[in-house]
């Protein structure tokens, strides 16, 4: 009955598949393809919506034989969050493929950018409509592999290119071709804990569909809790949370309608999904009230991650890396929230995805304009970006209601989302509620100072390079940033809507707006001040600011390590390379030890007699001596 939902993952994988196919028939089609297969997506995506009733729907059938583990099945969960996710990637991939049409113009690998691209697509449809951790795990590894192979699009790593699609500043600049491989690796290191996880419930529960976990009892056992973390220590790779946080930051390199979809559809997106179903299946099995631990693990993940990101926001020198410490702080504050379930239980899952709904307006807004400003200036450093506001006025007006939605301004969306969020982390932890308003101002800080960067307040307006304002870049941009105000405007009527589709869940109050208003506006105005040359910061904080430029030191943290497994590598080499120098000249000394012993060999038969008897008469000799 439900096959057609099928749609989501196999329209995309065959396009993708197609790709080299229509590029030989015709360039034109082969760049309209994607949006036209997009388009199809977002009609079936859309179609779930009007699916009647809550009740969860798992179609199932056999998939393949796991000897130890018996039959596997390939099917489709459909349930709130699955239909949430579904639609929120298709529309933002949407908007992401109209828009590379004319940010990708003229590029030489385009086979390689579509091919990835819908795979991207079809890969993350996948994942979040599995009915099992095993066929999701599928869809993760395509996630991951697409996002390693756009990070690194432009492998040739050109000097040349250096300002526009490098990462960092020295000693910690890097090409692209270094930080997808970074991506990859970091990952893939966390991805072991969810095959760890995965692998311990197979056995322990001998399930891993979700509809049978979520059914299933498991009393006291604690290993069976356990995996449950194992997961969620998977997730935080991919949504690059503590302590799996320095791929995003250099994930920058890659094409910035990929970043779009990286933040705001598909990878980073993939951790809060696989978060919220651990957190479905803890509250089903009641360790909200048993076991809290859990729950406390992901709220405090989450509120230090927001909080750490949020401050390195405030000192880096590049527009796209600060939308990604502000990706890595905004989903910290979705994490943060689903661990609140213990306390708040569904209220959490929902409002963990509305903020996920607007984050993902906002944050593809925010990508896309910031992509025509480095695309049109050729640079990537506010430094040459001052004055490119002025210069396009109307991109800039898009930027900007993006930004303020990011902050949480009345009345844009991200202000409801971000209140939904607080009230729910308030209810199930004070001073975790207190760090996450702080964070709320610290957002505001780094969100006016970009603002006032890119519109060059107090310098004069720098030269443009190009005029690369597009219709199918500029469209996308009008697009979300009218979404931010429409769905902001209609407020509390769209919320409602939204929470009724969580059964029991209804929306937050505003008891503490007016903290976070505060928090907000505070944060503003010292930013505004300070970039207004009203105020400067005291001498006292540049230790500070200096730690934040050198990212908390926990990318060097990681590079130390690498550089010892490396040199444990190296150490491994010499010690093979001599132990196998020791082997090749024992054999030579044997041989050559073979070739002088040979001659006693004559082939003549009086001689094989006497070297017998000599040889008896030197055996009876020994025996008397040493009987």
């Amino acid at each position: 009955m439900y096959e057609w939902v099928n749609l989501l993952w196999v329209m995309p994988t065959l396009c993708a598949l197609s790709i080299p196919l229509l590029s030989r028939v015709s360039k034109l089609l082969r760049d309209i393809a994607p949006a036209l297969v997009c388009c199809a997506t977002v009609a079936t995506a859309v179609l779930l919506l009007r699916l009647p009733g809550r009740a969860p729907v798992s179609l199932k059938f056999d998939w393949v034989f796991l000897p130890g583990f018996g039959r596997v099945q390939f099917g489709l969960y459909i349930d709130t969050l699955s239909v949430v996710m579904s639609n929120v990637v298709a529309w933002i991939s949407l908007v992401v493929f109209i828009y590379s049409l004319g940010y990708m113009e003229g590029d030489s690998s385009l086979d390689r950018y579509w091919f990835f691209m819908l795979l991207f697509l079809g890969g993350m449809e996948l994942l979040v409509m599995s009915e099992n951790l095993i066929q999701m795990l599928l869809g993760w590894e395509v996630v991951g592999v697409c996002s390693f192979a756009l990070i690194s699009y432009w492998y040739k790593d050109s000097k040349e290119e250096r300002r526009v699609r490098w990462v960092g500043e020295p000693p910690e600049e890097y090409p692209p071709s270094h930080c997808g491989l970074k991506a990859f690796l970091v990952t893939r290191l966390a991805d072991t804990f969810i095959v760890a996880g995965i692998i311990t419930l197979s056995i322990m529960a001998r399930t891993v569909s979700f509809a049978e976990l979520l059914a299933l009892d498991p009393g006291e056992n604690r290993l069976l809790q356990a995996t449950l973390a194992l997961l969620f220590v998977g997730a935080t790779g991919k949504s690059a949370q503590l302590p799996f946080t320095e791929w995003l930051p250099d994930a920058m390199a890659g094409p910035t309608s990929a970043s779009a979809l990286i933040h705001a559809a598909t990878m980073v997106k993939a951790g809060v999904f696989l978060t919220a179903r651990v957190v479905q299946i803890a509250l089903a099995w009641g360790l909200g009230a048993r076991s809290p631990s859990l729950f406390k693990f992901i709220l405090w993940t989450g509120v230090l991650t927001a909080f750490a990101a949020a401050l390195q926001a405030v000192v880096t020198s590049e527009l796209k890396k600060t939308l990604a410490y502000s990706t890595m702080s905004q989903i910290g504050y979705m994490l943060a929230c689903l661990g609140a379930a213990s306390v708040t239980r569904e209220l959490s899952l929902a409002s963990s995805l509305f903020h996920l709904i607007s984050h993902a307006i906002f944050k593809s807004a925010l990508f896309l304009c910031a992509g025509v400003m480095i695309h049109t200036v050729g640079s990537r450093f506010y430094e040459d970006l001052k004055g490119i506001g002025r210069s396009m006025k109307a991109l800039y007006v898009f930027f900007a209601v993006a930004a303020l939605s990011l902050t949480g301004v009345p009345p844009l969306m991200g202000f409801w989302s971000k209140e939904a969020v607080l009230a729910s982390i308030v209810k199930a932890d004070t001073l975790a509620a207190l760090l996450a308003i702080a964070t709320a101002a610290i957002t505001a800080f780094y969100t006016v100072r970009m603002l006032a960067l890119t519109y060059g307040v107090g310098v004069k307006q720098t030269s443009r390079v190009h005029n690369s304002l597009k219709l199918t870049m500029l469209a996308p941009c009008a697009f979300l940033a009218a979404a931010c105000l429409a769905l902001g405007l209609l407020g509390s009527t769209f919320e409602e809507l939204f929470y009724s589709a969580f059964s029991s869940a209804e929306p937050g109050n505003l008891a503490y707006t007016p903290f976070t208003l505060g928090a907000v506006a505070a944060g503003a105005a010292l930013a505004a001040l300070h970039y207004l040359r009203a105020f400067s910061f005291p001498g006292f904080l540049e230790p500070f600011r200096y730690v934040l430029k050198h990212r908390l030191y926990l990318n060097t943290a990681y590079y130390l390590v690498a550089r010892g497994i490396a040199s444990m590598g190296t150490c491994a080499g010499i010690f093979d390379s001599l132990y196998t120098k020791a082997l090749l000249s024992s054999a030579a000394a044997a041989n050559k030890f073979g070739e002088k012993l040979k001659v006693l060999q004559t082939g003549v038969l009086t001689h094989e007699e006497l070297l017998w008897v000599v040889g008896g008469a030197l055996i009876l000799a020994l025996l008397t001596i040493f009987r």
